[in-house]
């Protein structure tokens, strides 16, 4: 397909050519060059002495930029303070290297608090009575965990950081992006829903809530009741990387650890592998050194209770003991054959003693036993009756008789 030719005026104006062309208009108009604006500072910063502000309408959403001049600082009546109500005279300049247009501060005086400030204010206050800050509430963030989720845009810079820095400080770590608007109108309820999706569809252990830094009234969308909440209720730890360092949003005091920024907020999530090894390593060392004091100290007291029988000469009083002992075994001894001696003798005397009292002994001495019906023994003569058979037992044999007569 062929192109048509389009032919170029001679009027065309280069990019420095219509930058010029806008400064004049703006510049030299009237209007603008000495003009009066109320609205509300959503943010300023100190620069060298040059205070750099942006000056907000919010009923409007629109906004502009400001400057404060180091020259010009001690002849204003206020300076410029976040959400400050304020109202400005100032001349319209143009920035050519930037093509941008701002006011140049001539005069400045206080009109009240602002009300994006007010607004922050009256939900601070009603969050904190229904004890949403409260510190009691905060809980610590896992040691290691081994898996993250973060909600903030995709197509921003602070999500290049946070996987730049998860990636240097522990290489592997599972990171699960949950997509949001950080930023305009749609911006409070895209990460409400995006906080949500975290918590029904992932494992996660942690939750960073992340947006990069720029002007205060960018990051208005932090403090909106839905986000503020969605963090307060999140079943997972929740860190906050917003803005800046100077910037502090109605999140990050819901969230259960404040970073500030992306990276710092990847920072806290993760220890960093070289500290984990260096723990470790610690760690090891301190375990080595517990054990060998350990090892150390029961050697001192085996050393200890080796010099302690060293000096109880235990072959000394063994052999006294074993010598103790041989003179007991001979005492025992001569005890033993003593008493067996005398037993002995005790034994032969008890036989002849009963060998002296055995009857038939004194029987064969001449005696004699009689004994009636019954093996029944008469020892005296009123004992028996005339003409009664008596058994008459000798020293041998024995005799049946008859009594005849009897004497007393």
């Amino acid at each position: 397909m062929s192109r048509i030719p389009v032919a170029v005026p001679d009027t065309a104006l280069s990019v420095a050519g219509v930058t010029d062309y806008i400064q004049a208009l703006l510049e030299q108009d009237p209007q603008l060059s000495r003009v009066w604006v109320m609205g509300e500072v959503s943010s300023a910063s100190d620069r060298g002495g040059h205070i750099f502000f942006t000056l907000q309408d919010p009923e409007a959403t629109a906004a502009i930029q400001a400057v404060v001049w180091r020259s010009q600082r001690q002849k204003l009546t206020t300076l410029p303070a976040a959400g400050e109500q304020v109202i400005l005279l100032g001349q319209i300049r143009v920035y050519p290297a930037r093509g941008q247009y701002q006011l140049s501060t001539l005069q400045l005086l206080p009109a009240g608090a602002g009300l994006q400030a007010l607004k922050r204010r009256q939900l601070y206050e009603r969050l904190a009575a229904e004890g949403v800050f409260d510190e009691a509430l905060k809980r610590p963030l896992p040691t290691y965990p081994q898996r993250l989720a973060v909600v903030t845009s995709a197509q921003a810079a602070a999500w290049g950081d946070i996987q730049r820095t998860l990636q240097q400080r522990q290489p592997g770590l599972s990171v699960v992006l949950s997509p949001a608007i950080v930023q305009g109108v749609q911006a409070p309820r895209s990460i409400a829903q995006a906080i949500e999706r975290v918590c029904q569809a992932t494992q996660a252990e942690l939750l960073i809530v992340a947006r990069g830094g720029g002007a205060r009234e960018d990051l208005d969308a932090f403090d909106d009741e839905q986000v503020v909440r969605a963090i307060a209720t999140c079943p997972l730890p929740v860190v906050t990387g917003i803005g800046h360092e100077r910037d502090e949003t109605l999140a990050d005091l819901a969230a259960d650890v404040c970073a500030h920024t992306p990276t710092a907020a990847a920072e806290c999530a993760v220890p960093h592998i070289t500290s984990l090894w260096a723990d470790h390593a610690a760690r090891r060392q301190a375990v080595s050194s517990a054990l060998q004091s350990a090892v150390q100290m029961h050697y001192e007291d085996v050393a200890d209770w080796r010099r302690r029988l060293e000096q109880l000469h235990l072959d000394r009083q063994l052999a006294q003991e074993r010598q103790r002992l041989t003179w007991q075994k001979q005492q025992l001894r001569q005890l033993i054959q003593h008493r067996l001696q005398a037993a002995q003798q005790h034994c032969q005397y008890l036989a002849q003693t009963v060998q002296t009292l055995d009857p038939d002994s004194v029987l064969k001495r001449g005696y004699a036993v009689v004994r009636a019906e019954g093996d029944r023994v008469i020892g005296q003569a009123d004992q028996v009756t005339v003409g009664q058979q008596l058994q008459v037992q000798l020293g041998q044999g024995s005799l049946t008789v008859e009594v005849k007569q009897r004497s007393p």
